[in-house]
């Protein structure tokens, strides 16, 4: 199994979350988070007063698949997310060892 984590855009949240459904994503954890890349953050105009900030507003999506849905995962995040502007985000992938669902204690991929 593994553990998908992507940084994407707030406004591409829905774009990204429909394509992941429509692949076979059964579930996901989201959350907003702030950080900086290689921009250190950005300039922004608010009432007309430029100023600028370090963090800037990221959604944070994460979700556990198995070995075989990685990659078509993994793709389906980039090519939604994409916008080819700086900022577009990351995707980190980690091994996952084991599973379980609280609920009814299945385990590793029948707990997915």
């Amino acid at each position: 199994m593994k553990l998908i984590v992507a940084i994407i855009k707030p406004f591409k949240l829905d774009e990204v979350r429909e394509a992941l459904t429509a692949v076979g994503v059964e579930g996901m954890t989201v959350a907003e988070v702030k950080g900086f890349g290689r921009q250190k953050g950005q300039t922004e105009i608010y009432r007309g007063a430029e100023y600028t900030t370090n963090m800037v507003p990221k959604i944070r999506i994460e979700t556990v698949v198995t070995d075989a849905m990685a990659s078509r995962v993994i793709e389906t995040i980039q090519q939604t997310a994409h916008t080819g502007s700086i900022g577009d985000g990351k995707i980190f992938v980690t091994e996952v060892t084991s599973a379980v669902r609280i609920r009814t204690g299945e385990t590793d991929d029948t707990a997915l």
